[in-house]
């Protein structure tokens, strides 16, 4: 490769970890280029799978300012470049994994800190935002229903005071409270 060729892999390389979300790192050996090509179908839109070289990787980088990963750099390295939600990404390289044995995860970075093995697994265990969200919506909307009830709660404890102090009236005065209420009402 010419050194013109390795600065412009170096740049798009580059451009890539900066405008990416998250990133997944994979060693990819004994994959063929069908099941890579499955991956990234496997992948949609809102991610790309490059296969690059460990050297122009580094370089770039440490020009995007991505710290931690040097040592994931070792071995047939290719790299899951994410734009927007990281979870369905993350979902659809581990499942890859478990069908086909020879992709492995090395690890990750997202929000300006490098991801273990474990952390992009965690991320690939999660729900996806919009079913987040929807729980949120439903947690949020259980719990306006009970402070409406918690609202209303001294009002119906009044009444049924009301009604019990009512009875208890009528019962020691043998019935006559009733008959007075209601000769106040007629005035």
């Amino acid at each position: 490769m010419a050194k013109s060729e390795k600065v412009t892999a170096v740049a798009e390389i580059t451009e890539q970890f900066k405008n990416a979300t998250a990133t997944v790192i994979t060693e990819y050996r004994g994959l063929s280029v069908g099941k890579l090509t499955d991956l990234r179908r496997a992948l949609g839109a809102g991610a790309t799978y490059s296969v690059a070289k460990n050297t122009l990787v580094k370089r770039a980088a440490a020009e995007a300012g991505v710290e931690g990963l040097d040592e994931l750099f070792v071995g047939p390295t290719a790299i899951a470049f994410i734009k927007g939600e990281p979870v369905d990404a993350a979902k659809a390289i581990k499942t890859f994994a478990k069908d086909n044995k020879a992709l492995v995860i090395k690890g990750g970075y997202m929000d300006g800190h490098a991801l273990s093995v474990e952390e992009v697994n965690k991320i690939a265990d999660l729900e996806s935002r919009e079913i987040l969200l929807a729980k949120l919506a439903g947690a949020m909307k259980g719990n306006l229903a009970k402070a409406a009830g918690l609202f209303n709660a001294p009002a119906s404890q009044m009444a049924r005071l009301a009604f019990a102090l009512q009875e208890k009236l009528e019962a020691e005065n043998g019935g006559a409270a009733a008959p007075a209420a209601e000769a106040s009402d007629e005035s």
